[in-house]
C-alpha cells in the first residue's frame, strides 16, 4: 500500500513539524576540535564544481551551485536534518507563531510530485475535500514532476482571497481531480477544548507552539470553572506532528509534580546533554511570566488519558512518554510516528541556517523512542475495524537515525505498527460524537472496559507481515 518517499518538506505549506531548539549560537563556537580537511574530497569537490561552470549546457551562477551542494550535504545525512534558505529560515521562524500564508496543507514529495501528508483542521485545504495521500501533479497549469519541493511550496504559497488551481491524483479515482482553492491566513488553533458528557473534559492539541502552554491553562481553567466538579480529562494529542521543545515541557509541567524530568537529550556535545525538568527555567522563554501559576491545581491529581495515534510525533511523543512514565496518564491509540531525535537551528550568515539533528530524546525512564513510538497501554485503532488510512512512521523513512537501544525493534516497528486500513473508510472527526477512540477513553476514565479493535488485537499479539524495506516519509 505504500508508496516510497524520496523527499521531505518538514518547512511545509502550513505546519512546520519537529522538535526545534533555537541556540542563538555560532554554528562552530564551543564545539568538537575539528579534525583535518579532507583534502582529496575536497579537490573532487573544486573538480565537479569546474566542470560544471565549463560544460553544462547553460550558464550556473556560483551562489546556486553553493547552495545546491550544501542543502545536498546536509539533506544526506538524515529525513530531518536541512539547510534552510532565506525563504525558508523565514518561514520557519513564522510557523511556530501559529500564523501562515496559504493554503494549510503539509507535504512531501513521492515519485517526483508533491504527496500532502495531512491537511490542517479548518484551513482552506481541509474544507475543499484535500486528503491525505494525494498527489498534487498540477499547480495552476504547472506540472510539479521534477519540481523542487520548495518552489512547489512557494507556488501554493501566495496573497489571500486569490485563488489556486491543484490537479490531483487520488487513490481509488478513475481521474485526476481538479480543486480550486482560495488561499487565506492560516491560523492554527493549537489548543481546543470543549466538556464531553458526565462532567469529562476534552482538550486537543493539534501542534505544539509558542503559545501553546498559555492556551492549555486557559482552556483547562475554563473547562474547570464550567464544571467545577470536573471527573476526569482527555488529553488529545492524534496528529499532531509536534513543535516547539519548550511547549512540550510546559505542557507536561501542567500535569506533573514541579521539576519532574520531563525528556532528556543526550548527543556529541555538551549542550546536547540536557536533562529537561517541569520547571519554569526549561518551559519559559526569556523573561515571560509563568504560565503555569494561573493554572488550576487540579491539573495535577484530575484523572487523565492521552490519546495518540501515528500521526502524533515529536512533542507530541514527549508529552505522552513523560506522562505515561510517571504513571500520571495512561496512553491509548496506536503506535506513535516514533521521532526521537533533537533538532538544533544553527543560523549561518545572509539569514539563512541548517537544522541538524544533534541529539536523540528519551523519556523520563530512560527509553529512546526514536524510529519505534511510544506503545499506547490501550492499544484501540480509529474505528472498530480499524485505522482510516495507512500512516507512514520514522522507521519507513530513508536514511532514519537509529535508536541506540533497540535496534531490532526499529525494524519490527516498521512491520507491527503498520495500520490496518485496507480500504476506504470514512475520516474520523477528533472529538465528534462518533470518535471511537474518544469513546474508549471515556470508558476508562469511567472505569469501563476499553474495547480495543479486534485488527489491533491480533497485532499486539505478535502477528507480523513481511518486513520489506520501504521507505516513505512523513
Amino acid at each position: 500500500m505504500h508508496q516510497k518517499f524520496k523527499q521531505v518538506s518538514l518547512v511545509s505549506v502550513g505546519v512546520v513539524a519537529g522538535v526545534c531548539i533555537s541556540l542563538g549560537v555560532s554554528a562552530l563556537a564551543n564545539k568538537e576540535k575539528p579534525e583535518a580537511l579532507p583534502l582529496t574530497e575536497l579537490r573532487q569537490f573544486t573538480e565537479v564544481f569546474g566542470a560544471i561552470k565549463s560544460f553544462y549546457v547553460e550558464p550556473v551562477q556560483d551562489d546556486k551551485l553553493f547552495s545546491g551542494a550544501i542543502s545536498g550535504m546536509v539533506a544526506n545525512l538524515d529525513p530531518h536534518s536541512t539547510y534552510l534558505d532565506q525563504a525558508a529560515f523565514k518561514e520557519l521562524r513564522v510557523g511556530t507563531q501559529g500564523q501562515f500564508g496559504g493554503l494549510g496543507i503539509e507535504v512531501g514529495m513521492e515519485d517526483g510530485f508533491v504527496k500532502v501528508i495531512s491537511p490542517i483542521e479548518d484551513t482552506p485545504a481541509a474544507r475543499a475535500g484535500v486528503k491525505a495521500g494525494d498527489l498534487i501533479v498540477k499547480i495552476d497549469d504547472k506540472s510539479t514532476k521534477g519540481l523542487n519541493l520548495t518552489d512547489a511550496v512557494s507556488m501554493m504559497r501566495g496573497k489571500p482571497k486569490t485563488t489556486i488551481s491543484l490537479t490531483i491524483l487520488r487513490k481509488n479515482e478513475s481521474k485526476p481531480l481538479e480543486l480550486k482553492i482560495m488561499r487565506d491566513v492560516i491560523q492554527v488553533q493549537s489548543v481546543k477544548s470543549k466538556m464531553l458528557e458526565d462532567g469529562y473534559g476534552y482538550i486537543r492539541i493539534t501542534q505544539f507552539q509558542e503559545r501553546t502552554g498559555e492556551y492549555l491553562v486557559k482552556a483547562f481553567n475554563k473547562l474547570k470553572a464550567d464544571k467545577p466538579n470536573m471527573k476526569g480529562l482527555v488529553l488529545d494529542l492524534r496528529n499532531d506532528p509536534g513543535g516547539l521543545l519548550n511547549a512540550a515541557v510546559g505542557v507536561s509541567a501542567a500535569f506533573l509534580p514541579q521539576n519532574a524530568l520531563v525528556v532528556s537529550t543526550d548527543g556529541r556535545t555538551e549542550d546536547s546533554q540536557r536533562k529537561l525538568m517541569a520547571s519554569p527555567e526549561d518551559y519559559l522563554r526569556g523573561k515571560e511570566a509563568d504560565y503555569l501559576r494561573e493554572l488550576d491545581a487540579s491539573a495535577k491529581k484530575l484523572p487523565m488519558i492521552v490519546v495518540v495515534n501515528g500521526g502524533s510525533a515529536s512533542a507530541s511523543e514527549i508529552v505522552a512518554g513523560a506522562l505515561q512514565d510517571h504513571k500520571r496518564a495512561k496512553v491509548l491509540g496506536t503506535q506513535t510516528f516514533g521521532k526521537g531525535s533533537v533538532q538544533t537551528i544553527l543560523p549561518l550568515k545572509n539569514n539563512t541556517a541548517i537544522k541538524l539533528t544533534t541529539a536523540r530524546y528519551y523519556t523520563p525512564s530512560g527509553k529512546s523512542i526514536q524510529a519505534t513510538g511510544i506503545k499506547p497501554d490501550f492499544i484501540v485503532a480509529e474505528t472498530p475495524e480499524g485505522d482510516v488510512i495507512e500512516r507512514m512512521r520514522e522507521a519507513d523513512l530513508t536514511r532514519h537515525l537509529g535508536n541506540d537501544q533497540k535496534a531490532e525493534e526499529v525494524k519490527k516497528a516498521a512491520t507491527d505498527a503498520k495500520d490496518s486500513a485496507d480500504k476506504e473508510r470514512k475520516p474520523v472527526v477528533f472529538g465528534a460524537d462518533d470518535d471511537y477512540q474518544l469513546k474508549q477513553a471515556l470508558n476508562f476514565l469511567k472505569g469501563k472496559p476499553v474495547v480495543e479493535a479486534k485488527v489491533q488485537q491480533t497485532a499486539q499479539a505478535g502477528k507480523t507481515d513481511k518486513a520489506d524495506g520501504k521507505t516513505e516519509a512523513k
